[in-house]
């Protein structure tokens, strides 16, 4: 656990002294939000006001862009050597991999805390009561620390940070087929199954009933067990990736 704690500290430093990747991930899931909501939300029919359909989509966009950094993260370290050092120390695979997924729930926390704030002040109005917040903040852990351990094995199956940095694209295009900026049921038929299933959506509506009071039937339930899926595949992918990868 102290291992993993110092681990988690240094990836904080590195992402602190990165000033141009920290504005990024920070400044791109507002610019999003902003976007979405002043150019488009008002060609968009969701039955009240587009910016308390959208935030919680941005919210789990955001954690996808933090994402992208910790698989940059790891394969930077894996392709730099300092791996090798640490191991040395007789500092393990897990502490290291860990500690990228601790700072990586760090940042995101901080980015999604920014874009909260932004949305409040742009109208967003969350009515959930103190157990919805509290349950709506759990869920948003779960699937950060879900996407963040799917982050850490694709930086150790990249070959490079560059390579790496593709995922923050695929994490980021994965909301837009789901509910995160319009009703599945608009979309065309073909894709309303892909919608409706895949792991996004329901995080998705579990957050948005969750903070504007409303009924979300079982899809908490759905998106904390598709979290805790992605989280043990996360883990055990990555353990035999590091594995291999140090042998």
């Amino acid at each position: 656990m102290s291992d993993a704690l110092t681990m988690a500290a240094r990836s904080i430093r590195l992402s602190a002294r990165n000033i141009d990747a920290l504005i990024t991930a920070l400044a791109l899931p507002v610019m999003l939000m902003l976007c979405f909501v002043y150019l488009f939300g008002g060609a968009i029919d969701t039955g009240g006001g587009y910016v308390q359909y959208v935030v919680p989509g941005i919210l789990v966009i955001c954690a996808g862009f933090g994402a992208g950094t910790t698989a940059m993260s790891v394969s930077a370290d894996m392709s730099g050597g300092i791996v090798d050092r640490f191991r040395s120390l007789d500092v393990g695979g897990t502490a290291i991999l860990a500690g990228h997924v601790a700072a990586s729930m760090v940042r995101n926390l901080a980015a999604s805390t920014m874009v909260f704030a932004v949305a409040l002040a742009i109208g967003f109005r969350p009515e959930a009561t103190a157990g919805g917040r509290l349950a709506a903040v759990a869920i948003l852990l779960a699937y950060i620390l879900a996407i963040s351990w799917i982050g850490a094995a694709v930086g150790l199956l990249a070959k490079t940070p560059e390579a790496a940095s593709g995922f923050a694209f695929f994490v980021s295009f994965l909301p837009y087929p789901s509910s995160a900026f319009v009703p599945v049921e608009t979309m065309p038929g073909w894709l309303h199954g892909f919608a409706l299933n895949q792991p996004l959506t329901p995080v998705i509506e579990a957050l948005r009933g969750l903070l504007l009071d409303q009924p979300v039937g079982a899809a908490p339930w759905q998106a904390l067990a598709w979290c805790a899926g992605i989280v043990v595949a996360g883990m055990a992918v990555s353990a035999a990736l590091f594995r291999r990868r140090v042998s």
